[in-house]
């Protein structure tokens, strides 16, 4: 059996920040701007706390059957509302998709690779 990778992505949003919070992330927002975006096993989070209080954490994790998937989606959002908790950041609207990334299609490179292993 081989493992599988998992890519999850848990958004939401920052609700009741105080002046303080918000000044905190927007000196940290280099940090977390979307083009340094990554899934990552410890979890990256991207915001633009300027343009709009919503967040995504990026994570990645594995298992050995299809059915992990569900433990790691609900790993990464205990991560996130950890993260976020520890910092004392209020959010509302967290929420989960997750791919397997066995499962995901294959572009016309990947098809044509795959088609000479097959060979």
């Amino acid at each position: 059996m081989s493992t599988r990778t998992f890519r999850i992505t848990v958004r939401g949003v920052f609700h009741g920040l105080g002046a303080d919070q918000r000044a905190a992330l927007l000196a940290d927002a280099a940090e977390h701007d979307v083009l340094r975006a990554a899934f990552t096993p410890e979890g990256h989070l991207s915001y633009d706390i300027a343009a709009r209080p919503a967040f995504t954490f990026r994570f990645l994790d594995s298992g050995d059957a299809e059915e992990d998937i569900l433990d790691a989606a609900e790993r990464a959002e205990e991560a996130a509302r950890a993260w976020l908790t520890e910092r004392g950041y209020g959010f509302k609207n967290l929420r989960s998709t997750a791919e397997d990334l066995s499962q995901a299609p294959l572009g016309k490179r990947g098809r044509r690779e795959a088609a000479r292993k097959l060979d």
